[in-house]
């Protein structure tokens, strides 16, 4: 699933353009967001919260299914034992019946008294008609309870079986739900990137709720969950030399965050990067992102660690969803460092 709180299983063959195709990216003053470019921004933002919190019920129904699954399991061994039981009551059932068969010579019991030559015969004969019909009577009682025991735990299996199904079926087609919604909201995003790319100029910031949770440490990573693709200085037929930067594989519309406090030195949206975000911070370093669907903030702004800055996408040279991060010691292209051991020095492992 393309989730927040989940790692993304799909591994973008994502290059992004990092590389002097064309001139440098063209700067463009930021123009009002319209309600339409702000009101899908916020719905892909408010999926992905929705999202995150059907993958953790569908965790926990998973997890609650598989708890049910052991009690099924349970019942199943007991049903096993029951059978089993009521077996082997059976063939008591056959034995008595066969014994008072022997016992009497073939004749019944009743018979047997009535027969009798003295008194002492008699008592005998009547104490033997009473235990074994004691007998009898016991082992066809204990039988017809295993029995009715046998059926109340069967039928209890089977809802335990449907309640485990009806379950993961519901879960399932929630998670589903909302993926398409937010597959289908990721896309109109990514056209409107598309539009402001080509036209060469940005529509302005979408100012979006920030996420509640607080950053702990004064560096993070940009984007929270992610898998890594294409790394600083590796080799490709995109680029005329090496890929100057980090490219983090996520979905389009995810958060991307400021990885450390700064301010925004530049928002552009022309070139082969796209729509992209340059912060300058003040150990004198800049970092860029690359390729976004959109901004979240104007430029001139101040921002903390951790703060909402853009929704990545696939703008600009670019050929699946990904975030392109840079660690620069200017503004401009070129002059590119390593980004991972960058964070890691800063207590932030890239992996």
């Amino acid at each position: 699933m393309r989730s927040l709180h989940r790692r993304t299983r799909l591994v973008v063959a994502s290059l992004c353009g990092a590389v002097v195709l064309a001139a440098g990216p063209t700067a463009a003053d930021g123009e009002p967001g319209d309600g339409a470019d702000s009101g899908l921004s916020t719905q892909v933002a408010r999926l992905y919260e929705d999202a995150a919190v059907a993958t953790q019920r569908y965790e926990t129904g998973r997890r609650e299914a598989e708890a049910k699954q052991g009690e099924v399991r349970r019942l199943e061994a007991l049903l096993g034992r029951e059978r089993g039981e009521i077996a082997v009551l059976r063939e008591d059932l056959g034995r008595i019946a066969r014994a008072q068969y022997r016992g009497g010579g073939g004749l019944p019991v009743v018979a047997q008294m009535l027969l009798a030559g003295d008194p002492d015969r008699l008592m005998r004969g009547q104490h033997l008609f009473s235990q074994a019909n004691l007998a009898l009577d016991n082992a066809m009682d204990k039988s017809r309870r295993a029995e009715a025991r046998l059926a109340a735990d069967e039928a209890k299996a089977v809802e335990a079986w449907q309640v485990v199904e009806r379950r993961n079926v519901e879960l399932a087609a929630l998670k589903k739900d909302i993926e398409d919604k937010l597959d289908q909201a990721r896309w109109q995003l990514q056209g409107q990137a598309d539009a402001s790319v080509a036209a060469g100029a940005c529509r302005g910031a979408v100012r979006l709720d920030q996420p509640s949770t607080q950053v702990v440490g004064e560096w993070v990573t940009p984007v929270e969950t992610y898998t890594l693709s294409a790394g600083f200085g590796s080799g490709g037929e995109r680029w005329v030399n090496r890929h100057t930067g980090q490219d983090f594989a996520v979905p389009i519309g995810t958060p991307v965050r400021a990885v450390g406090a700064g301010r925004v030195v530049r928002v552009s949206c022309g070139g082969a990067f796209g729509i992209e975000i340059v912060l300058q911070h003040a150990d004198g370093y800049y970092t860029q992102y690359a390729h976004l669907a959109a901004v979240t903030v104007d430029q001139g702004d101040s921002v903390t660690a951790g703060q909402w800055i853009g929704q990545s996408g696939t703008s600009g040279n670019s050929t699946g969803p990904h975030l392109h991060f840079e660690v620069r010691v200017t503004p401009q292209l070129g002059s590119g460092i390593d980004p991972v051991p960058w964070l890691a020095a800063r207590g932030v492992p890239v992996a």
